[in-house]
C-alpha cells in the first residue's frame, strides 16, 4: 500500500523515546522529513542518531518543554523554518500519573492538563495556520484507553486523556474545511521504560516474554505491545492511506479496553 508520505512534513512530540521514537522512525523510513521534541536534549541527539542510522534520513531534534506555550511556538517556528512547511503534528507527549482522587493536589491537576491537553492545544493552534499554507494536514493525539473507561486511581491521567479525545472529536469538525484530519489513539499496555521498570521491580527472575505473557495483564491478546505496534497505527492515520478518516479514535490496546 502506497502511503503517501514522500517529502511530508512532520512534528513528534514525545519524540526522543518509546512511541514517540518509533512513530519518527516509521515516518522517516516512509520517506517523510521529521522534526522530534522533547525535554531531553541528551535523549533527542541519541533518538535522531538512532533514526539517520536506521532510515539514513536527518531528523530535526528540538528541546522544548510541550507545557510551556512559548516553548511550544518557538519549536514549531523552527520545526517549520528547518523542513520548509509542516504537514502532519502527532502530539505524543505525555506520562502517566495515576491515583486515587483524594491523593491528588491541584498543582498534579495544573502538571497533567498543561501536559497532555493543552501541550496539544497549544501545538494545533501553532500548527494550524502551516497546515492551511500547506493545503491541509493531519493530527493525531496519543491518548489513553482509560480516558474512555476510567478506573479507580486514574487521576489525573484518565481525565486527561478524556479531554484529549473530546479535543478529537471537535477540531476534527471545525478543521475539516481545512483539509486537516484529525484523530486519536488509544494506548493500553505498551512496552515502555515505565513498564519496564515493573517488570524488573515485580518478577526480575521472569524474561520480559514471560512477563509481557502474564495472565494477570488481563489482555486478550495475551501479550503486551511493542511501541512499533503503536507506530504502524499513527504512521497510518497521518497518511494519504487514511484520507478519509477524521474524528475518530483507534485502540491499540490488545482488545484489554471495554468500549469501541
Amino acid at each position: 500500500m502506497e502511503l503517501g508520505l514522500q517529502n511530508k512534513r512532520a512534528i513528534v512530540t514525545g519524540g526522543s523515546k518509546g512511541i514517540g521514537l518509533a512513530t519518527a522512525r516509521t515516518l522517516a523510513s516512509e520517506g517523510a522529513r521529521v522534526a522530534i521534541v522533547a525535554r531531553d536534549e541528551e535523549g533527542l541527539k541519541q533518538a535522531a542518531g538512532l533514526i539517520r542510522e536506521q532510515t539514513g534520513q536527518e531528523p530535526v531534534w528540538i528541546s522544548a518543554d510541550v507545557s510551556v506555550e512559548e516553548d511550544v511556538n518557538r519549536a514549531v517556528a523552527e520545526a517549520v523554518e528547518r523542513l520548509g512547511g509542516l504537514d502532519i503534528l502527532v502530539n505524543n507527549a505525555g506520562t502517566s500519573a495515576a491515583r486515587p482522587f483524594p491523593e491528588v493536589t491541584t498543582e498534579a491537576w495544573t502538571a497533567d492538563l498543561d501536559l497532555k491537553l493543552f501541550g496539544a492545544v497549544h501545538f494545533a493552534r501553532a500548527a494550524l495556520p502551516h497546515m492551511r499554507e500547506a493545503g491541509g494536514g493531519a493530527i493525531v493525539n496519543v491518548t489513553a484507553v482509560g480516558g474512555k473507561t476510567p478506573g479507580a486511581s486514574s487521576l489525573p491521567t484518565s481525565v486527561s486523556r478524556a479531554a484529549g479525545l473530546a479535543l478529537t472529536k471537535a477540531m476534527s469538525k471545525d478543521l475539516a474545511a481545512d483539509n486537516i484530519r484529525v484523530n486519536a489513539v488509544c494506548i493500553g499496555l505498551i512496552r515502555s521504560a515505565q513498564i519496564e521498570r515493573k517488570w524488573k521491580s515485580k518478577a526480575p527472575e521472569q524474561s520480559w516474554e514471560q512477563f509481557s505473557r502474564d495472565p494477570g495483564h488481563q489482555i486478550p491478546l495475551g501479550r503486551i505491545g511493542e511501541a512499533q505496534e503503536a507506530a504502524n497505527v499513527i504512521t497510518f492515520l497521518v497518511s494519504g492511506a487514511a484520507s478519509f478518516v477524521t474524528g475518530t479514535s483507534v485502540n491499540i490496546d490488545g482488545g484489554i479496553a471495554a468500549v469501541l
